[in-house]
């Protein structure tokens, strides 16, 4: 596909846009890539990589490999996804401290309008369609119902986490993020970014990238041979993880971090009216209707500039 700068660049905002939905636990990058219109691309680029590339490489040399794996296309995401992390982990960490009402009712509200999305998408909702958006919603919802575990920080949990976690990340509707929260190292990886402690990133990082090379192989089947089926999972998913991102909870337990700080380990949700009364109510009510209005309007750029670029 013949690409300009400007093709890039806009490849580069969507990357961005994948950071800052994988940066939030709830929400998922991959749900991004699929809404912009780059999933399906994303996910077979990443399948080429394979042994090959090596015999390839000594015969053709770096330009034949780069041509092979897209080299331009994922450049151009991956920058935007890595400059969007450095850029905002700061600012979510803030917020999920200090305003998590406000912050989780704008994700709410993405979320809810990438369920309506990604189901739309679906040709044919058959009974087994429906057979496998049920499984999916009971296993997110099963997910989510899982107790935070301790947060080891030993080298090769790290990488461990990596490699399971980006697999959530591509997925539409499973959020990476989330699986790290569940596993125990949000924090640290948000806090080995802030601090710049790139042993451990890049850890992790190594692993996200084993990870993500075998099991883009997965995915490309599966949409090769069972998009709908697969849709109708991914549809389920992100239904049953709703219960994760609703901006009103109770904490049931709780742990103390390395930091002296409380850490909820189990909560449960609550209307708003049961939350001290709610007095950010409107304003996460408005921010809730602003997220799932920008998935639509996110949706409408790409088709236009798809409608652009074809003409």
């Amino acid at each position: 596909m013949e690409r300009n700068f400007l093709d890039y660049l806009w490849l580069f905002f969507k990357g961005m846009a994948m950071g800052a939905a994988d940066i939030v636990p709830g929400v998922s990058g991959g749900t991004i890539a699929f809404i912009s219109g780059i999933y399906e691309e994303l996910i077979s680029t990443l399948s080429q990589f394979k042994i090959s590339l090596i015999s390839e490489f000594k015969n053709k040399g770096v330009k034949a490999v780069w041509n092979t794996v897209n080299g331009n296309f994922l450049l151009a995401i991956f920058l935007g996804i890595a400059s969007s992390i450095l850029l905002l982990s700061e600012l979510v960490t803030w917020l999920l401290n200090e305003e998590p009402i406000l912050i989780w009712a704008f994700f709410f509200g993405l979320v809810l309008a990438s369920i309506l999305y990604v189901f739309k998408k679906i040709e044919r909702f058959n009974a087994v369609a429906l057979i496998f958006l049920l499984l999916g919603l009971f296993i997110a919802y099963q997910i989510t119902k899982l107790e935070i575990l301790n947060s080891p920080e030993s080298y090769p949990y790290l990488f461990l986490s990596g490699a399971i976690a980006i697999c959530a990340m591509i997925i539409p509707g499973i959020s990476g993020a989330f699986i790290l929260v569940i596993m125990g190292v949000y924090s640290t990886i948000l806090q080995a970014i802030n601090d710049k402690d790139f042993l451990k990133i890049a850890t992790f990082g190594f692993g996200a990238l084993v990870g993500i090379l075998y099991f883009s192989k997965i995915l490309k089947w599966l949409f090769a041979k069972y998009k709908d089926i697969t849709l109708a999972l991914l549809t389920g998913f992100m239904a049953g993880a709703m219960v994760k991102i609703w901006p009103w909870k109770k904490v049931l337990t709780e742990r103390i971090n390395s930091k002296g700080i409380p850490v909820p380990l189990r909560e449960e949700c609550v209307l708003p009216y049961e939350h001290k009364g709610d007095p950010q109510l409107f304003a996460a009510l408005t921010l809730m209707l602003i997220g799932f209005l920008l998935i639509f309007i996110f949706d409408f750029i790409s088709v236009k500039t798809k409608s652009i670029e074809s003409s």
